[in-house]
C-alpha cells in the first residue's frame, strides 16, 4: 500500500520523442482501487502518457510513482514485473500462437512460481469464460472482441498493481464493446487500479470514477465521472471528434 493511497502518481511530467515534448507539465493520479479515464483528441498525448508509465518514452523531467515506487529511470521489463502492465492499441497478440500461450507470455517473470501462474490463469478464465473453450485455438482465428479478451488477460497475467488500457473499444462491434466494459467494471469492483485511454465517452463514464481531459499534452479538465452531465458529455464527444 502506498503512503498517500495512490496506486499511480504522475507529477510535472515532460516526455516525448527526439527533442519534442508531447506531454508537458502533466500531473495526474489514480487512487488504489480507482478507475480513471484519460480523454482527448487524437494527438493529445494520451498514448505517450501510457508509454511513459511503462518506460517506453523518454522522460525529460518529472516523476512517475507506482505504489510509491519511482519508475522514471526504471527499465521497462522491471516495470512490467508486477508494477504496471498495458493493453496496447491494436492488441498486438502473437496471432500464430494459441490463446493460452499468449496469456502465459504475460507471466514470464513468474515462471518459477507455477502455482501463482495457475491462479492467475484461472482468474483470467473466470473473468472471460468464453476463452476456456478457445484456449488451444490460434489467436488469429478469434474475433476482435475475443482477441481483446486475450490482450486484457495477458495484461492481468503479469499481476500488475496498475492496469493501463489504450483504446480497448477501438474497432470492436457494439456487443464486444459491452463485454469489454463489463470486464473492466468487474476489475474495478475487485479493487484493481485502472488508467483507461478511450475515445468513447460513454464507455469511459460507465467504467471510471474520474476523468481527465488532455489537450496538446496538458490536462485541461479533471472531474468526477458522476458529475459529468449530459450537456458536457456532448461537448466532450464533439471535442474528441
Amino acid at each position: 500500500m502506498s503512503a498517500n493511497g495512490h496506486a499511480l502518481e504522475i507529477g510535472s511530467l515532460y516526455a516525448g520523442y527526439g527533442r519534442y515534448d508531447v506531454v508537458r507539465d502533466l500531473a495526474l493520479h489514480v487512487g488504489e482501487g480507482e478507475a480513471v479515464a484519460l480523454l482527448g483528441p487524437n494527438g493529445a498525448g494520451k498514448t505517450t502518457v501510457l508509454r511513459s508509465i511503462m518506460g517506453l518514452v523518454k522522460h525529460r523531467r518529472g516523476s512517475i510513482r507506482v505504489m510509491g515506487t519511482e519508475v522514471v529511470r526504471m527499465a521497462p521489463h522491471r516495470i512490467g514485473r508486477g508494477l504496471a502492465a498495458i493493453v496496447p492499441e491494436g492488441r498486438r497478440l502473437f496471432l500464430d500462437q494459441s490463446v493460452e500461450d499468449n496469456l502465459l507470455l504475460g507471466a514470464m517473470h513468474l515462471r518459477r512460481d507455477p502455482g501463482r501462474v495457475r491462479e492467475l490463469l484461472d482468474s483470467v478464465y473466470a473473468l472471460f469464460p468464453a476463452l476456456v473453450d478457445l484456449r488451444d485455438r490460434p489467436s488469429a482465428a478469434l474475433s476482435g472482441g475475443q482477441q481483446q479478451m486475450v490482450a486484457i488477460g495477458r495484461m492481468l497475467m503479469s499481476d500488475p498493481k496498475v492496469l493501463l488500457l489504450d483504446e480497448p473499444s477501438l474497432g470492436l462491434a457494439p456487443l464486444a464493446i459491452d463485454g469489454v466494459a463489463a470486464a473492466l467494471e468487474e476489475l474495478r469492483s475487485q479493487g484493481r487500479s485502472l488508467l483507461l485511454v478511450e475515445q468513447r465517452v460513454d464507455l469511459a463514464l460507465r467504467v471510471c470514477d474520474r476523468v481527465y481531459v488532455l489537450a496538446s499534452g496538458e490536462v485541461t479538465l479533471e472531474q468526477r465521472a458522476s458529475e459529468v452531465h449530459a450537456e458536457e458529455r456532448s461537448l466532450i464527444s464533439a471535442y474528441l471528434g
